[in-house]
């Protein structure tokens, strides 16, 4: 994609959002249609269009965004009570922007998503 994701102009701030954090790698802001009191949306600074296209190189990139969503639920009170990490690949997954991005849901009880 010549001009990119909607993620990636937020990351260049090209488009408005709501960041809460923001370093050379990564960028956490709210997610404008949120499922839960907290729900923020983290990001890799460079594109990767789905989790397929990981490679051994990203290692460290994909720790820093575990990371950084435990600091923000830290931060933002709801590590203790607990919170939902979630990363959806391709159409089926529910993917709807290719450019991966881990969902941190909190702040409320989630329930089972498996409805077991």
């Amino acid at each position: 994609m010549p001009n990119g994701t909607i993620f990636s102009k937020i990351v260049k701030g090209e488009v408005f959002a709501d960041i809460i954090y923001q370093d050379e790698y990564i960028t956490a802001f709210r997610d404008i249609l949120p499922q839960a009191p907290v729900h923020i949306l983290i990001v890799p600074n460079v594109q990767i269009k789905t989790l397929n296209d990981v490679v051994d190189d990203d290692i460290h990139l994909l720790g820093r965004i575990v990371i950084v969503a435990v600091g923000i639920a830290k931060n933002m009170g709801i590590a203790e009570d607990g919170y939902r990490l979630i990363m959806n690949c391709n159409k089926y997954g529910g993917q709807e922007v290719y450019h991966i991005h881990l969902h941190l849901l909190g702040g409320q009880p989630l329930g089972s998503i498996l409805g077991i």
